[in-house]
């Protein structure tokens, strides 16, 4: 019985001893290894062993990209107007033992420097040129950001503004102030539109004025041409008829108006 128990012990022990000997590290994660208080190494995915009751595993480090999103912080602009600035951040740890030794908590410190940066770079704007500028912010805040965060080994991949909210009676007025906008750009297209309108008409009526005329004047050349051409051939057909005097006369007095003639009752 004593045998037994000895043995289970042993058992007991000989697991305890393999757990705290052999690691398995995952993808995308990194382990700190302390032997004795003081940093050994760095294990990398895969199996690793330590050394019993020498070596601490500190929780692993995970290398992939991380996305963190801050609460929204208050920042006063350069016309003193507090714009509540929501930001997100992307980041991936480079070097997990500068990760785990140079600062504290990572997250507070990337926190504090990206609302310090904020308020310098947002206060010396106004609201309309930080609403509109947030590429020219997001660059600053990555440079920043980039720069403090390197020591602790730490690249900033990415930052990005997601909203930039200022006070409700500043939003109500800005709104007004774009449905006005927008109403005189409305007004002004009418306006356009009917000058426009009344320009195409006048077009219009001096072009048809101009047809009128034109075809008018064709009208009355064609005729004079056509008069002259018909006391031509009929000028032409009596010479060449050669007529003697009484046919002539005949022919002049057929001519006359019937006021004028000898026999006004022989008119028909």
């Amino acid at each position: 019985m004593a045998g037994a128990i000895v043995g289970i012990v042993v058992l007991v022990f000989l697991l305890i001893m393999f757990a705290r000997t052999v690691r398995i590290v995952p993808q995308a994660r990194a382990g700190i290894v302390e032997r004795l208080g003081r940093y050994n190494r760095t294990l990398t995915p895969g199996l690793a062993i330590l050394v019993p009751f020498m070596d601490r595993l500190k929780p692993l480090i995970d290398l992939r990209e991380q996305v963190v999103s801050f609460p929204p912080q208050p920042v006063i602009t350069e016309d003193n107007l507090v714009v509540q600035i929501d930001t997100v951040l992307y980041f991936t740890v480079t070097d997990p033992k500068s990760a785990t030794y140079e600062i504290a908590n990572p997250l507070q410190g990337i926190e504090q420097i990206t609302v310090t940066t904020l308020r310098n770079v947002v206060g010396g704007m106004s609201l309309e040129v930080a609403l509109t500028s947030r590429d020219h912010v997001n660059a600053q805040l990555r440079g920043v950001l980039d720069e403090a965060t390197g020591k602790w080994g730490i690249r900033v991949n990415r930052v990005e503004i997601k909203s930039i909210d200022p006070p409700g009676t500043i939003q109500e007025a800005m709104e007004k102030q774009m449905r006005a906008e927008r109403d005189k750009r409305a007004a002004i297209l009418t306006a356009e539109g009917f000058k426009q309108s009344q320009i195409l008409t006048a077009e219009g009526e001096k072009q048809s004025a101009v047809l009128k005329a034109e075809g008018a004047k064709t009208a009355t050349i064609l005729r004079a041409e056509g008069e002259a051409s018909a006391i031509n051939t009929v000028f032409t057909a009596i010479h060449e008829g050669k007529p003697d005097r009484e046919l002539l006369r005949y022919q002049y007095l057929q001519m006359l108006p019937c006021s004028l003639r000898a026999t006004p009752t022989r008119c028909s």
